[in-house]
């Protein structure tokens, strides 16, 4: 019965939560935003204290709910408050999924590429979706999100997907990012938006260690700051992933990712490379038009798995609970 309750419960919180997220409010004067670690409480739940900024004369904090990974924007004014430095934060929240997810990330933070998170609740039969919006000129690949909505909208709703999302798409693309915004509303889907930096710079002729954000020079401050500030300015929720441009990085940098209080979340099914997704994967694909054999890919998969779907025995989850129950107990993978 535990076993049967815990989920139903993480289940439960996250929809209450995600009711509140699909209320955010557009932050357009945004001013001192900035990396502010603390500990915050309302009772009766604990929240981690990761940003703070203030918008039209108010004092707000992103926070994080270390056991769902959920975030939220709020006044301080309802909570109690103790500002902590960042090992302090990570010591006093110890052994939640939150701070077990990080810990495992950096663990695999000696990989060139595709360091982080690669998979959640492998014992479930099903994925979390993950959908990168790297800056392009082509639009928005939406058979991604009518596909889902069609085929689990008698057994899912609203369905969850994760989008990495860049500054640069943002300018480029308002109108198809309000078509997202109206899925969401209508409760269609739900969007976990991924930090994916702000301009997703990438050269040709450069080798991987000196590409995408390890390019010399690369402010990742402005990278990471400015992508939060401008979800925050388009009525986005940032939540606690980040996924690397390129799926590159080096330690150094995977820290410094982490020590922004981010979980780097790689992927081990990239289906427009051949990569076959199996139970608990975290899959990507990118719906910004310019892989449109990855969409293809993942629409044959939902195809093949029709009756599972229809039986509830293959679904999509949510890549919070699946990262949070993945790393739930003590022990860090």
């Amino acid at each position: 019965m535990k076993q049967l309750l815990k989920p139903l419960l993480f289940f439960f919180l996250l929809s209450v939560e995600a009711r509140i997220a699909n209320a955010q409010a557009n932050f357009l004067k945004i001013e001192n935003y900035k990396v502010y670690y603390g500990w915050a409480k309302h009772f009766p739940q604990d929240w981690m204290i990761l940003r703070q900024f203030e918008n039209e004369g108010k004092k707000y904090f992103l926070l994080v709910n270390p056991q769902t990974l959920q975030t939220k924007i709020d006044e301080p004014d309802f909570y109690q408050i103790k500002a902590l430095t960042m090992p302090e934060a990570r010591a006093y929240f110890k052994n939640t999924p939150y701070q077990n997810a990080l810990s495992s990330a950096e663990k695999q933070s000696l990989k060139i590429q595709d360091a982080g998170i690669e998979g959640g609740m492998p014992k479930e039969s099903g994925i979390s979706l993950t959908a990168d919006l790297c800056p392009s000129r082509r639009p928005l690949d939406k058979r991604i999100f009518t596909g889902i909505f069609t085929d689990f909208q008698k057994i899912e709703k609203p369905v969850p997907v994760a989008l990495s999302i860049t500054g640069i798409w943002m300018l480029q693309h308002p109108n198809d990012l309000e078509w997202l915004k109206q899925m969401q509303q209508k409760g269609e889907i739900y969007i976990t938006w991924i930090n994916h930096s702000y301009n997703h710079k990438v050269s040709k002729s450069l080798p991987l260690k000196e590409n995408f954000l390890l390019e010399p020079g690369t402010d990742i401050n402005f990278e990471v700051l400015e992508t939060e500030k401008a979800m925050l300015k388009n009525g986005l929720l940032p939540s606690v992933f980040f996924r690397f441009p390129g799926l590159v990085s080096d330690q150094r940098l995977v820290y410094r990712i982490t020590d922004f209080g981010l979980i780097p979340i790689g992927t081990d099914a990239w289906l427009a490379k051949g990569q076959q997704p199996e139970d608990g994967s975290i899959v990507l694909i990118h719906g910004n038009g310019n892989e449109p054999v990855g969409v293809n890919d993942f629409i044959d998969l939902l195809r093949s798995k029709a009756q599972a779907i229809a039986k509830k025995q293959w679904l999509l989850y949510d890549l919070r609970e699946s990262v949070g129950q993945e790393f739930e107990s003590a022990e860090v993978k």
